[in-house]
């Protein structure tokens, strides 16, 4: 039995990738493949995409490209989500000030609408709403909540994911005025390495990013802006694109094993289940439930060799990188409550039957004692 548990990891990252398509040898071919026709893959739903070789980069072309816009105003406001991930934070560092929209819970994790509204004031000049957990934010709430100001959709947990917007399905990134994703190894479409990408609807808007992402400049050695040096590597193109094609069927045995997690922990009582909203389909990038005993729980799974992860153990505001902000315990109480709470379970699409079951009985093992 013991051998059995330590099978069990909180993520697999080797039980899939582009050697099941490409084969040994088959490198020369993998090298053939560049960020172009990667990009060209994402021409459905976007009138422009570009890579970059690292996911945070993508968001921080995104804000150099609104700071850019924003250049000579007085400390220009950016409002965000405080339970994320640092490099969130960290690059909208290229403004001078942000606000907070609280988590929402137990609606679905993301922007609260209504915070976002209160946060946004005359001094705002974007709004970035974070799909986390892998379901899409209430984009179009939002969009309207943030009064014409442009929404960046943080899409880095939800690339696949889709919502029902006025009767019509969008895909993440779609419908916000710029969706930035990550490829990072452990992400649903996963890299074996760094890399990001960021769509947008708005030509004008995509060809000044394309232009920050290559030197400053769209013709060769003549420089318009100070740029960046930030393609996407030939290699990791090569890997997602081979990857591509089974997102679907990933995403799939995703929400099959969320739906096992979920038919099995109804019945407890200090177990809240993820929340997904009617309007979307969830690609679980992480299945994360929340209970009071969150710390007792993960001592319990691993003493089993289960593993799991906090997905975050500290909100944002509260980071002592940030303390010059002023934000106290208490600005975002929900956010700062689910940090106590949340709790993610292995869901990746290889988990084993038996696998699952193992995590099933130790979770309820330790509610019943």
């Amino acid at each position: 039995a013991e051998a059995f548990y330590d099978s069990t990891p909180m993520l697999c990252l080797m039980a899939g990738g582009p050697t099941k398509w490409y084969g040994r040898g088959g490198i020369q071919e993998v090298y053939r493949y560049g960020d172009d026709e990667f990009t060209q893959l994402f021409k459905n739903i976007t009138k422009g995409a570009f890579t970059t070789y690292r996911p945070d980069t993508a968001l921080r072309t995104v804000m150099r490209a609104y700071k850019t816009a924003i250049t000579g105003r007085p400390g220009p406001v950016v409002v965000y989500m405080p339970l994320d991930v640092q490099n969130t934070e960290i690059e909208v560092e290229l403004p001078s000030r942000r606000e907070l929209a609280d988590w929402l819970f137990p609606h679905p994790p993301g922007p609260d609408p209504d915070a976002v509204a209160a946060a946004v004031g005359p001094r705002t000049r974007a709004v970035i709403a974070v799909d986390l957990f892998g379901q899409m934010a209430p984009i179009e709430q939002v969009v309207a909540a943030a009064g014409g100001l442009p929404v960046i959709e943080d899409a880095a947990q939800s690339i696949g994911a889709s919502r029902v917007i006025d009767g019509r399905t969008v895909m993440a990134g779609e419908a916000a005025a710029i969706g930035t994703f990550s490829f990072f190894p452990s992400k649903n479409l996963g890299g074996y390495g760094d890399g990001g990408m960021a769509v947008t609807q708005d030509e004008a808007l995509y060809e000044a990013l394309m232009k920050l992402r290559t030197h400053g400049s769209r013709r060769t050695y003549y420089h318009e802006v100070v740029g960046y040096n930030s393609r996407l590597d030939a290699l990791q193109a090569a890997v997602l694109g081979a990857k591509l094609p089974h997102l679907a069927a990933w995403s799939a045995a995703r929400r099959a094993n969320a739906a096992a997690y979920d038919a099995a922990f109804a019945d407890l009582p200090e177990v809240a289940t993820p929340h997904i909203d009617p309007a979307n389909t969830s690609i679980y990038n992480q299945y994360t439930l929340r209970t009071p005993r969150r710390d007792a729980l993960k001592a319990h799974l691993a003493e089993r060799g289960i593993g799991t992860a906090v997905y975050y153990p500290l909100p944002l505001h509260l980071q002592p990188c940030f303390a010059y902000l002023g934000y106290q315990p208490g600005s975002c109480p929900e956010s700062e409550r689910a940090a106590g709470e949340v709790l993610s379970l292995p869901v990746f699409p290889e988990l084993t039957g038996a696998q699952r079951d193992e995590v099933i009985e130790a979770v309820r093992s330790f509610f019943r004692s």
